[in-house]
């Protein structure tokens, strides 16, 4: 077979200088959870679990944040398998959105503004509770006693909720948002404001730095760059580059060994390409990309099929959500 499966590629040799470009994202990203009172995780409601940052989820958590799951591209999957996913994976609250239909932007709306009122009836109970009481004089008792009648008694009550309403002005509820690159958190934005302010693109990793986005004069959404886990790096791992392939992490023309993401992809969705491209290659990838290469004339020199550039072709069409599961 002519794939190179070997992952000891000099360009490896980099790993170290692109860490260190990397840097400041995380820290990025977690300063915006630190300031962010709820957080949207923006997954791909295909690929629900592939696209779950749970050390980003643990950390929210952690600090006592709220989490709103939006599941993007729902348009592409059915909801019954949907429905199957977040019940497995009990994922609560969700919504359902498609940035490409514009459907689910005002349910989001709505769940956003909903919690946002929680979040201030809870900052109204605390405000009360650690304010002083109020004093109030009560006149001296007519009954005879036999301890001495003081000149008068304290008692203490609670301030009603409504003076709180002059005391100070609440500052505005801030909704960070999270996910994995390219799963169309600035996309999302845009829908939710209904006019273009956050800037989007084909490439994985468009947003570079946070935006800061007006959703009502209350509530300021922040987006931030697409942030992989720690623990995944598609430049040294089989099974990160092959994930990060199939969820679009890294496009097409950027994937390394897309003749072996494509053999992976094969032997999780399998008869699924071949049905597609009308080839009978039986779960042979070779077979696949050989036949496929002659029908669209991707050749080299001395009539060589092309194998990067059909394989690279299998990849967008995958990514671009033309193969796909009914």
């Amino acid at each position: 077979m002519r794939v190179r499966y070997s992952f000891s590629s000099r360009r490896t040799g980099n790993l170290d200088n692109i860490n260190k470009r990397k840097e400041k994202i995380p820290h990025m990203v977690k300063e915006v959870i630190r300031i962010s009172d709820i957080i949207l995780e923006v997954l791909d409601a295909r690929f629900i679990e592939d696209t779950r940052n749970e050390e980003l989820e643990q950390l929210i958590l952690s600090q006592g944040k709220k989490i709103i799951y939006v599941l993007n591209k729902s348009d592409l999957v059915s909801f019954d398998k949907t429905e199957e996913q977040i019940k497995k994976l009990k994922i609560y609250p969700y919504v359902l959105v498609s940035c490409l239909e514009r459907s689910g932007a005002a349910e989001l709306r709505n769940r956003i503004k909903m919690e946002v009122r929680k979040l201030g009836e809870l900052k109204a109970d605390a405000d009360i509770d650690n304010m002083p009481r109020s004093k109030k004089k009560m006149p001296r008792s007519k009954k005879p006693s036999d301890k001495p009648a003081s000149k008068s008694i304290t008692k203490y009550t609670h301030f009603d909720k409504s003076i709180l309403a002059g005391v100070s002005q609440p500052r505005r509820a801030q909704i960070g948002i999270i996910g994995y690159p390219n799963t169309g958190k600035s996309s999302l934005i845009n829908i939710l404001i209904g006019r273009k302010s956050a800037g989007t693109g084909a490439e994985a990793g468009f947003t570079k730095g946070i935006q800061k986005i007006r959703l009502s004069k209350d509530i300021l959404v922040l987006d931030t760059p697409g942030i992989i886990p720690d623990k995944e790096n598609s430049m040294t791992g089989k099974d990160d580059l092959t994930k990060h392939a199939k969820i679009g992490v890294r496009t097409y023309d950027k994937v390394r060994e897309p003749e072996f993401v494509v053999d992976e992809l094969m032997k999780k969705f399998p008869g699924l390409f071949e049905k597609y491209y009308g080839i009978d290659a039986q779960g042979n990838v070779e077979v696949l990309i050989e036949e496929l290469g002659k029908k669209k004339g991707l050749l080299l020199k001395g009539n060589e099929i092309d194998f990067d550039r059909t394989a690279r072709i299998i990849l967008k069409d995958w990514q671009e959500a033309r193969i796909r599961e009914e």
